[in-house]
């Protein structure tokens, strides 16, 4: 039975009408940004609060419009999984993959080179909600099975490590988790999600902090959790979902954007940071260079058989005698590398590492971080010989 039409309705009315009045058929090369938080539906009986995609990927804003679901897929396919969700930041996604493998009872490893908010999350929050997290040497490899519990739950990666830049034997750890029934996550931000092939090495959960490599310039905040496993990704969707983890397409926006110039930059930013650390390796200043891509980082040859690619950042040991104030008065002399936390953006930068809490690797306050941008390499060079030469 047919309806009736309305009358012509008031001006008021007709400016919130939803309907397009522009004409259709425009296509860009730039991923439209969709804002909204309510979805709508054609009929009554299709109505629906489910974050699930399938025949209906759209439901409600949080969980997802087709810029926020268009930078899953993207990063997804970039990482070779089936699933990603964009979280707003990248320890947001660390807490996501907590909450969701773990309850009061379990217990957990991290290692020692883990992401610092990593740590804090972990020796703080989830202490008072009864999950015990312990600590375990980065380097242990296949070593990690007498870590193991009948109540361990999940089993934390990152590598290269946080700021001692350690190379995991992720498969070992990994075989090592699974035969006692543990979730393995990595944090692959260094990788960008291409330099090492999470899935493909044992990994059953990946996460990103989006902000660094895929964001690329500084200006965004967002993070990343990949799965292959259907059972992590009911997992991680319903404690998204429950946690209100939405984003904004805008920042996403961002992101898609980032992906375009991800193959040059990583070209770029590889080259350009082996001269800086081959540089400063030759300097008598400098005790060791920790960059995965050099023999003196711990796990060298893990990278050389598993990663395709080195990033922007590394680490320096510096001499007994450059530390401390040394140091703080070096990095004071530069002016070509600013002083800054994050990485993985156009901008080179530096920061001191001191008190890092590393029981196995204690290099004091003689560690130095430095992320290089997309300066001409002799102008970062002449940088550091001047700071070095001002003292």
């Amino acid at each position: 039975m047919s309806q009736p039409p309305l009358r012509r309705p008031d001006w008021r009315t007709a400016l919130i009408d939803p309907t397009p009045l522009a004409p259709p058929g425009f296509r860009s090369l730039a991923a439209p940004v969709y804002r909204g938080s309510t979805t709508l539906f054609e009929k009554a009986r299709d109505l629906r609060d489910d974050w699930r995609g399938g025949a209906m990927p759209y439901t409600y804003g949080l969980y997802g419009t087709p810029t926020t679901l268009e930078l899953a897929s993207r990063v997804a396919a970039l990482e070779h999984a089936a699933h990603c969700f964009i979280t707003p930041g990248g320890q947001a996604a660390i807490a996501l993959i907590y909450l969701a493998f773990c309850s009061a009872g379990d217990h957990a490893l991290v290692p020692e080179s883990a992401y610092g908010p990593n740590r804090d999350l972990a020796f703080g929050m989830l202490r008072r909600l009864g999950i015990e997290v312990e600590m375990y040497d980065p380097m242990l490899g296949d070593g990690i099975r007498a870590l193991l519990r009948p109540n361990t739950r999940l089993v934390w990666c990152e590598s290269p490590g946080s700021i001692t830049m350690e190379v995991q034997d992720v498969p070992a750890i990994a075989a090592a988790a699974h035969a006692a029934g543990a979730t393995v996550a990595l944090d692959n931000t260094y990788a960008a999600g291409v330099f090492f092939d999470a899935f493909a090495h044992g990994v059953d959960v990946s996460m990103q902090a989006l902000t660094k490599y895929i964001g690329g310039h500084s200006d965004v905040l967002l993070g990343s959790v990949s799965t292959c496993d259907a059972r992590c990704h009911e997992a991680l969707g319903e404690a998204r979902t429950l946690l209100g983890m939405g984003v904004s397409p805008d920042d996403c926006s961002l992101a898609l954007r980032g992906l375009q110039t991800l193959g040059v930059r990583l070209d770029r930013l590889e080259k350009s940071t082996l001269a800086v650390a081959h540089w400063l390796q030759a300097r008598p200043e400098v005790d060791r260079v920790l960059h995965p891509a050099l023999p003196t980082c711990p796990g060298h040859d893990v990278w050389q058989r598993d990663f395709t690619g080195s990033a922007s950042i590394f680490s320096v040991v510096f001499d007994e005698a450059w530390r401390g104030e040394a140091l703080m008065d070096f990095i004071d002399r530069l002016q070509r590398f600013h002083i800054g936390y994050s990485w993985g953006g156009v901008t080179s930068l530096v920061t001191p590492c001191f008190g890092l809490n590393r029981p196995t690797r204690d290099y004091g306050d003689r560690l130095v971080r430095f992320n290089i941008g997309l300066e001409a390499v002799e102008d970062l060079t002449d940088d550091l010989a001047q700071a070095f030469e001002g003292r």
